[in-house]
């Protein structure tokens, strides 16, 4: 059983009495990568040396250590812990025009040709069978460079004990504040990665993502009836000093903002006092509303109908077997008109932006990563590639799209961060609020559901507020809106401006087969839909 397996088996432990003796294995994690870049360099010199000689015309390695800690808290009590480490190695060729792939957990010079000279081989095999050659997009080799997340204090270095201390406190301020019961969890990732190809390129980086959450639960002794409220934290591209919980605001009045850093103290025990209103809030009565949308719930929305719809695998049919298609097919890209929002909606994709879940310096193929529109004035303007697609557009470059969960995947296209800008017109959430004669203001991810097509969709939230002739008038409850994307994006009516901007984003996406994880942030400010179908979702019994 190689290390990765037993660290799998091994890597949960129940109790905070055995928090001590983790404390040694994660140190470990946050110690010092054990190969130098020199030796990581001669490990990638030899795979594409042979696979060259061999008769392929591209080759790239990807040396990479992956750590991944997770704590898990619940009530006065740790309940689970887990430290893992993967490191290994894996080569990717074309020969005759297709693809093969091998990968190693032995980085030795011998297991490495052997890795390379197996993914030319089914190269080889692919070739037989493929009927098109995979053309990519040409790529200047740029020699030795690096790229670090910026960080000033790396979260594997932080004690554990200093971790369950802050998720224990947070546990203690919601039941304070009225909870019944609350869990909480610190998830952290960090990826150095090593890259290398046959066009020049030999790239070092350290990559590191955190985040923290919570679900507080508040019931209603004489009914039975419960209401949860979890974090509003943003999962980012940070390191610990995310958690230092220095700068927060309100949102028209009603709850509380996070910026660059996050109070989770704070949000625990506004979450308790706001669970227990839920449980006295009026139920929506369905209809038409004009919603007032906080970043912290755009996001997601965001997140499935314009990130994913705008997939140029999806939108290709590559993805049709397992998470669906796309309505944004290339007939409404090539006709340059195609309105998938209102004239003041404005999607960039960005994986450059500081502090976001997808900001790299390189992708896993090796192209410097950038910034480009996807939606401009309302109209579809471009999708999201990697080298061997963009040429289907009949373009010339990669938009940096290329990632691997790990050494042992294939790189294939996942999302960029995508994100709506502000409005240009100065407007912040309060002002908003005011030209709302009848409105619902939402915070917070909830349930929801999207069809194949990323059309026809339904989305939840955690806080919503009933808004009366431009006043918020008091909570509400078992509200879901429904819509298509088009109809909803055409519906966009007000932005509030660049000081309301703000990331929020998903941890753990998924997507292809077999399935890989990915994070992505989107950013947006306070923004309004006019006119939008709200469903009362309280289960009748």
């Amino acid at each position: 059983m190689n290390r990765r397996r037993f660290i799998g088996h091994t890597g949960i432990v129940t109790g905070a009495l055995l928090l001590p003796q983790w404390t040694s294995a994660a140190a470990a994690l946050a110690s010092k990568d054990p190969i130098s870049a020199a030796t990581k360099k001669q490990l990638a010199d030899a795979a594409l040396n042979v696979a060259t000689k061999r008769g392929a015309s591209y080759v790239d390695v990807r040396i990479g250590r992956y750590l991944n800690q997770s704590v898990s808290t619940k009530e006065a009590r740790v309940e689970t812990v887990a430290n893992t480490e993967s490191y290994g190695a894996g080569v990717r060729v074309i020969v005759d025009g297709a693809w093969g792939f091998m990968a190693t957990d032995q980085l030795t010079t011998e297991s490495i040709i052997r890795a390379a000279t197996e993914a030319v081989a089914i190269a080889k095999a692919n070739a037989k069978l493929q009927t098109e050659p995979v053309v990519l997009a040409p790529q200047k080799g740029l020699g030795e460079v690096s790229w670090r997340t910026p960080l000033t204090r790396n979260a594997f270095a932080v004690p554990l004990s200093e971790k369950a201390d802050l998720l224990l406190a947070v546990n203690s301020a919601a039941m304070k504040g009225g909870a019944n019961f609350v869990s909480s969890q610190l998830f952290q990732i960090n990826e150095q990665k090593y890259f290398a190809s046959s066009d020049g390129s030999y790239i070092d980086q350290d990559i590191h993502r955190i985040w923290p959450t919570f679900t507080v639960t508040a019931i209603d002794p004489k009914s039975g009836r419960f209401q949860t409220r979890n974090a509003l934290s943003s999962p980012c591209g940070r390191g610990y000093e995310y958690l230092a919980g220095l700068a927060s605001d309100k949102r028209a009045g009603v709850t509380t903002r996070y910026f660059d850093s996050y109070d989770m103290i704070e949000d625990a025990t506004v979450a308790a006092e706001q669970a227990r209103a839920k449980l006295s809030a009026k139920s929506v009565l369905p209809g038409q509303y004009d919603l007032v949308l906080d970043p912290s719930h755009l996001f997601l929305t965001i997140h499935e109908s314009v990130g994913h719809a705008t997939e140029l695998d999806r939108v290709l049919g590559y993805e049709a077997n397992f998470a669906g298609t796309s309505f944004a097919t290339l007939d409404k890209w090539e006709s340059k008109n195609f309105k998938y929002g209102g004239p003041i909606v404005n999607f960039v994709a960005d994986k450059t932006e500081a502090g976001s879940l997808g900001a790299v310096g390189y992708d896993d193929e090796g192209v410097p990563c950038k910034k480009w529109d996807i939606i401009k004035d309302g109209i579809l303007v471009d999708y999201q590639k990697t080298r061997d697609q963009a040429h289907i557009l009949g373009q010339k470059a990669s938009d940096g799209c290329s990632y691997a969960q790990g050494w042992s995947d294939v790189q294939f296209q996942r999302m960029p961060n995508v994100s709506l800008q502000p409005g240009r017109t100065p407007l912040t959430p309060a002002q908003m609020v005011k030209d709302v004669e009848k409105g619902i203001y939402i915070f917070g991810r909830g349930s929801y559901s999207i069809d194949q097509q990323r059309y026809n969709f339904q989305f939840g939230g955690q806080l919503f507020y009933e808004i009366k002739n431009g006043e918020i008038v008091g909570p509400l409850r078992d509200v879901a809106y429904q819509s298509n994307t088009q109809e909803f994006w055409n519906s966009c009516a007000a932005i509030c401006d660049s000081s309301d901007y703000t990331l929020g984003g998903s941890f753990f996406d998924g997507k292809g087969q077999p399935s890989q994880a990915s994070a992505v942030s989107h950013g947006s400010a306070t923004t309004r839909f006019n006119k939008v179908n709200v469903l009362n979702t309280a289960r009748k019994i």
